[in-house]
């Protein structure tokens, strides 16, 4: 397993992470030693110890007694800031979904029901958003699609719900990160996720309560269904 003098710290980096997310090192298990980790990557310990310290910092590893990196077991609700979702099991992403599923597919038939103009106008602002990102293959729409689903939410007008979308945000957005990077590169399914979300718009601009929650649910199994696709 060599790799290149190229930036070694960073490719040093690159190994570990795909190590730890496919649970070669597994949670709560010793790593290898620095001098273990530089033979088996056939660089200095220098390189190897500026990777571990950039996993130690992201809350990835962690030092135990004895002077022993181990890596974390990380669970969603105890997610940090600095850490990301690639790096939580992909169950706990599902729990996620299964709430939002519950919590938006009601939300937007109340949204339907209580919307005001000014809601409309937030909404439409999202989904323009959203759809100008289609012209940028990089570009995954993250705010765009968070912003629609805050602003449908506030149109429900009640108060629990806009304080759960609040106090969940920072996950919210990762979750929502976490689900377009499966379409980087995938026009036609870019495309439809567009759709989906017009389609969750025309029926709450249009009161239709029915048609809202029926949208919002196709939208998210079909989140579902694409997140399945990665197990």
């Amino acid at each position: 397993m060599k790799i290149e003098r190229k930036k070694i710290s960073a490719q040093v980096l690159d190994q570990l992470n795909e190590m730890i997310k496919s649970q070669e090192f597994p949670p709560n298990k010793p790593l290898p030693s620095e001098n273990e980790l530089a033979k088996m990557f056939g660089v200095s310990r220098a390189p190897v110890r500026e990777a571990l310290s950039v996993l130690s910092a992201s809350g990835i590893i962690e030092s135990r007694q004895g002077g022993r990196s181990y890596v974390k077991e990380l669970h969603l609700v105890d997610m940090m800031d600095r850490l990301t979702l690639k790096y939580i099991p992909l169950e706990e992403v599902f729990e996620l979904l299964e709430m939002r599923i519950i919590m938006e597919t009601q939300a937007a038939a109340l949204a339907a029901k209580r919307r005001d103009e000014s809601d409309l106008e937030k909404m439409k602002a999202a989904l323009k958003g959203l759809e100008q990102t289609l012209t940028d293959p990089k570009e995954v729409g993250v705010q765009a699609d968070v912003d629609f689903h805050k602003h449908m939410i506030s149109a429900t007008k009640n108060s629990f719900m806009i304080g759960v979308m609040d106090n969940i945000a920072d996950l919210y957005r990762k979750a929502v990160d976490f689900s377009l990077q499966k379409n980087i590169g995938l026009q036609r399914k870019r495309e439809s996720v567009y759709l989906e979300h017009e389609n969750i718009y025309v029926a709450i601009e249009m009161q239709d309560v029915e048609k809202a929650r029926m949208h919002m649910n196709i939208h998210l199994q079909n989140v579902s269904k694409k997140l399945r696709n990665t197990k």
